[in-house]
């Protein structure tokens, strides 16, 4: 195999594995959130647990795409698709973070009795959880109006976030019993927003992997 072939070849791995990636990520999300919603220690452990393989992963794939910048110097369409990995990459391993930070709130409220039902926190996920799916579905067909949409369900996600934290600051003026909890619950939130950005950066990458067009979607 010539080197142009075996630089094509190696880039279509390293981006499969990106993909792999971001499998494991969705699903780390989704049990997070199942995690929380059930109160349920099992599920959040899962969590944690899986966190290094995704760590392992992050580190493979940005010294491989490292190493073939810097040993076949692409230049142009190539040069951002590697760009897009490492950037992506990144982005996919801190929403891994958020969700081993809502793990473990489960894992700190220890089954308490919900002060408040569950409404909002639950919707914010949802939404998260798409914008997640549909980040890595625009990086795969290469699809700008897909990642474009992603800036609108952020600012959904942002108005979830700031009417949960409305009423729970409400919820711990008004309660003091409940302070412990809301604040937990104030923090998974605030994970899943920050999920939700990552996944907006994801959109902006694939937007200048395709046209090269570097554009901020969350303003």
């Amino acid at each position: 195999m010539d080197a142009r072939r075996q630089f094509h070849s190696d880039l279509e791995a390293l981006q499969q594995d990106l993909l792999r990636m971001g499998a494991l990520i969705e699903e780390s999300i989704f049990k997070a959130v199942r995690a929380l919603m059930e109160q349920d220690p099992d599920m959040a452990e899962e969590v944690l647990e899986g966190d290094d393989r995704i760590d392992e992963m992050e580190i493979d794939i940005e010294t491989r795409s490292l190493r073939l910048i810097a040993l076949q110097q692409p230049m142009a369409g190539d040069l951002r698709i590697l760009g897009t990995v490492l950037k992506a990459v990144t982005d996919l391993e801190r929403m891994a973070d958020h969700s081993v930070d809502i793990a473990k709130v489960v894992l700190r409220m220890n089954r308490q009795p919900w002060v408040k039902p569950l409404i909002d926190i639950p919707r914010m996920a949802h939404c998260v959880e798409s914008m997640v799916r549909d980040s890595l579905t625009a990086y795969i067909r290469r699809d700008v109006q897909l990642a474009e949409t992603l800036a609108m369900r952020d600012d959904e996600v942002d108005g979830l976030y700031g009417q949960i934290f409305r009423e729970l600051l409400v919820l711990m003026s008004t309660t003091p019993s409940a302070v412990e909890q809301a604040t937990q619950l104030l923090m998974a939130a605030q994970n899943l927003e920050r999920i939700g950005d990552h996944a907006t950066n994801i959109g902006e990458w694939v937007i200048y992997m395709v046209d090269g067009v570097r554009r901020d979607l969350n303003i």
